[in-house]
């Protein structure tokens, strides 16, 4: 498969670009590049290698839920800038 000037022109109109003669050339030239080096990709004989997301496995490091007594009202609402009724009062975002 090849990336043609018109192939590039269509998608820089879909992305809303105005590009030049020379940058047209520039990219389908890289565009072609890319396609190529996929195609020597697709060459390699892959049987036998199990997928991947990754190159090294990764799992999630995550600790045990634990209950926690939460902080004192009274020292949150020191942080407030406004407080009404032990909340927070933030301006109204709605009318």
């Amino acid at each position: 498969m090849s990336i043609t000037i018109k192939d590039v022109e269509h998608v820089a109109n879909l992305a809303r670009l105005d590009l030049s003669d020379a940058e047209k050339e520039q990219f389908a030239g890289q565009l072609n590049a890319i396609l190529k080096y996929a195609e020597k990709l697709n060459e390699i004989d892959t049987n036998g290698i199990e997928p991947t997301s990754h190159v090294l496995p990764l799992a999630n490091v995550m600790r045990d839920d634990a209950v926690k007594p939460s902080s004192p009202i009274e020292k949150v609402l020191l942080n407030a800038p406004e407080e009404e009724d032990g909340q927070f009062k933030v301006p109204a975002v709605l009318d």
